[in-house]
């Protein structure tokens, strides 16, 4: 648990552990209950490096190369009907 200076602790976030690894790991419930916090916390994604924020440069380079004109828009909504 985090503590903060004034507030004192923070309850555990029982019903986002509860959804991560029973809905979106999927999770049978005996694994669940069975696993360390450090394996939960690796089965979560806690454990993979952080992925670097797209720079302006890189984000304008991929607008340059794929550009949302209207027309192209247009087109995939006329096919849609």
């Amino acid at each position: 648990m985090k503590t903060t200076d004034s507030a004192g602790p923070t309850p555990f976030p029982w019903a986002r552990v509860l959804h991560v690894g029973l809905c979106l790991l999927r999770l049978p419930p005996q694994s669940f209950w069975a696993m360390t916090p450090v394996e939960f916390h690796a089965a979560a994604g806690g454990l993979s490096p952080p992925h670097p924020a797209v720079s302006r440069a890189d984000l304008d380079g991929l607008m340059a190369r794929f550009p949302d004109n209207r027309a192209s828009l247009d087109t995939r909504n006329d096919h849609d009907r």
